[in-house]
Parts: C-alpha cells; structure tokens; sequence
C-alpha cells in the first residue's frame, strides 16, 4: 500500500511539472519586448517625414525593434499640431527632425515629460531649432530645445547658429581620437554630403560633448571653419543623447550616413552595435526647396 501511494506520489508531481515547465517557458518569452522607436517630425524643408519612415521600416525589418513615426497635421507645413505624443511616454527612444513648430502646451508636455525621464534622444539637423514661439510666449524657452535636449546651439541666427549657404557642400570626415567608437562601426573614414555645414563652433557642442564627425564646407559662400557634425552627449536627466547637423534628403542615400544612424540608435538604446549591418537602404526622397 505504500509502494502504490508512494507511486501515486512521484505521478502526481511529474504532472503538475508538465503543466508548470511550459507556462514558466512561456512567462519568461513574455517578458522579452522589443524597444520603441517614437520618430516626431515636422521640419518644412528637408522631408523628414518621408526619410525617416524608411529608416523606422528597417529597424523593424532587420533589427528587432518597433517603430511609431508621428508627423505634423494635416501636412509638414503645420507648424503648430504633431498628432499622438502621448506615444512618447511609452517609448524607449525618441528621434526628433523638427524645424520651427509652435505645439501647443498639451503637446509640449509630453516631449518635456520624455526629456525628464532621462531616456535618450536623437535629434536631426534643424531640431537644433525645432521651436519658434514669439518673445513673451509661455514656451518661448522651447527655443532653445537644441541646447538643453541635444547639446547643441539655442536656436537659429542671433544667439544660435548659421550654415555657409544652400549651394554648398560638406566633407565629412572622423575625427581621429573616436576611430574605435562604436557609433562609427562601419563608417568610411572620409564620405561626402549635400548638407550645407552648419556653423556651431565655438560654443557649441556642449560642455561634455563627444564630438564623432568633422565636417568641411565645400564651396561655402563666406569664409569657413570646420565644425563638428556629429556628437554625443547627455541631457540634465542624464538620458543619452546623438546629434548630427546633417540631414538633407540625399545625405541619407550616403551608405555611411546610413550606417551611422543604425549604429546611433542602437547605442543610445543601449544594445550593441551591429558588427555587420544588414545592407544599404534604398531611400530616394527629393529636397523641397
């Protein structure tokens, strides 16, 4: 009788494993969630909301994340409605190419909310002004979004930055010391770009900025200085951040700019950069201007 009860016993437990091994399994697959990439765009110019959409299709078809694109409504030219922030609240990393927009408080709140969270942040070209709200407005500080979100100049002209004129070019090249930084896996030592280069030295890149990329005016329309074009850095909350000034539609046809953005988003996210990235993205967006 204690044989069969101790029989019984051992059957009793082996069924109760069976049925508990798989949903621990499955437990543990659930707790596996692959990252948010929340893009905002809205820029006038330089068709963000066209590029970047490209770019958000590849991390999900080749990099094992999730993307949510946000544009401005009803079309880039809306300076004032970016539909859906309160996506930012979930989002691992936020990528921004704005130019110029007046979002009303509501919306504000969520990209403020996001900044003070200390996730990390990836800003375009002319985000370093992504706000114009007039003297005296209650957000008129959000001017200066390139500084205190990207560590670059506080805004546009007087107080803020210039670029060396539309007709213009720029050799990219890396500077030397961060030849081993991961964000450069991949990315030939010298390319060239559309971008006219922005003018940010001497203030800016911030304090404690690593600077990644020089850039080189070619054919500029007034005397040029070699300014840096892309940098790291980290915001008050302490979230990660990559800058870079370029950002023309046909800089992101540039198999090296491409890589670099890749190998940036993996980093501020935290991952490791891909040693080998999954190949050239056919991207082929027109300049509005």
């Amino acid at each position: 009788m204690k044989h069969l009860k101790s029989i019984i016993c051992l059957i009793t437990i082996g069924i109760l494993l069976s049925n508990v091994s798989p949903s621990a399994g499955q437990s543990k697959k659930k707790t596996v969630k692959k990252p948010l990439v929340v893009f905002v765009t809205g820029d006038h110019e330089y068709s963000g909301e066209e590029t970047l959409p490209m770019i958000a299709a590849e991390l999900e078809k080749n990099y094992g994340m999730r993307t949510l694109v946000l544009k401005a409504s009803p079309d880039y030219n809306s300076e004032e409605n970016i539909p859906g922030l309160e996506a930012l609240k979930d989002a691992d990393l936020a990528i921004f190419y704005l130019r110029w927009r007046r979002l009303p408080a509501d919306q504000v709140k969520h990209i403020d909310d996001y900044l003070k969270s200390g996730k990390p942040v990836i800003g375009f070209r002319t985000s370093t002004h992504a706000f114009n709200y007039p003297s005296g407005h209650p957000l008129e500080k959000w001017n200066a979004f390139g500084e205190f979100a990207l560590g670059g100049p506080p805004g546009w002209g007087k107080g803020g930055h210039t670029h060396y004129g539309h007709n213009s070019s720029t050799d990219v090249s890396i500077i030397p010391a961060q030849s081993k930084n991961p964000i450069l896996t991949g990315v030939d030592p010298n390319f060239h770009v559309r971008s006219w280069l922005y003018h940010v030295v001497p203030d800016y890149p911030s304090k404690g900025s690593t600077w990644l990329l020089m850039g080189k005016a070619v054919d500029p329309d007034k005397k040029a200085v070699e300014n840096p074009v892309a940098w790291t850095w980290q915001t008050a909350a302490g979230g990660k951040v990559f800058t870079t000034t370029l950002g023309h539609p046909d800089d992101f046809i540039v198999a090296s700019f491409q890589r670099l953005l890749i190998n940036a988003i993996h980093w501020t996210l935290g991952k490791p950069v891909p040693k080998k990235w999954a190949g050239k993205i056919n991207i082929n967006v027109p300049y509005r201007q």
